[in-house]
């Protein structure tokens, strides 16, 4: 069975296309890209079809990942018992649940994360810190993958 993870921002350009790329990587480090798919979305429209943020592009790219996806927004087919949907924030959660009602695998990135108190990843559109979401995103994301591994067997 394969699993696939969702990461869940506002616009798909900042924060969840970061989540993807280094999650991605963790993922194909770990040499579980045939058991985990990774994926990203927006539960807006606003930047449907666009490339990531050039922030988070270049952020990755510190990091030597290199990011090509395109936003698009969350959609019903998301909503599959075997995909994990992970929000960025608060309000991206809240968003995800209007949409899907309860559901299992559902969750905050930050809620795995090991190196810090804060809840949610905030949004660097406006105010930058692509530096500071990065550090938050990789923590999340380890933390995400071993949890994956463990309640998935893989």
């Amino acid at each position: 069975m394969t699993v696939k993870v969702t990461f869940v921002c506002l616009g798909n350009i900042c924060r969840s296309p970061m989540a993807d790329g280094v999650f991605q990587k963790l993922v194909n480090e770990a040499g579980l890209q045939e058991q985990i798919l990774v994926d990203s979305a927006g539960t807006s429209s606003y930047h449907m079809g666009e490339q990531a943020h050039p922030g988070t592009r270049n952020e990755l790219k510190k990091h030597g990942i290199v990011y090509n996806g395109r936003s698009r927004q969350i959609n019903h087919a998301d909503n599959n018992p075997h995909t994990y949907l992970i929000a960025m924030d608060e309000s991206n959660l809240s968003d995800l649940i209007r949409a899907f009602g309860q559901r299992e695998k559902t969750y905050r990135l930050l809620d795995f994360a090991a190196q810090t108190n804060e809840k949610n990843v905030p949004d660097p559109y406006y105010v930058g810190g692509f530096d500071y979401v990065y550090n938050l995103v990789a923590d999340g994301c380890a933390g995400l993958l071993a949890f994956i591994r463990q309640e998935e067997g893989l």
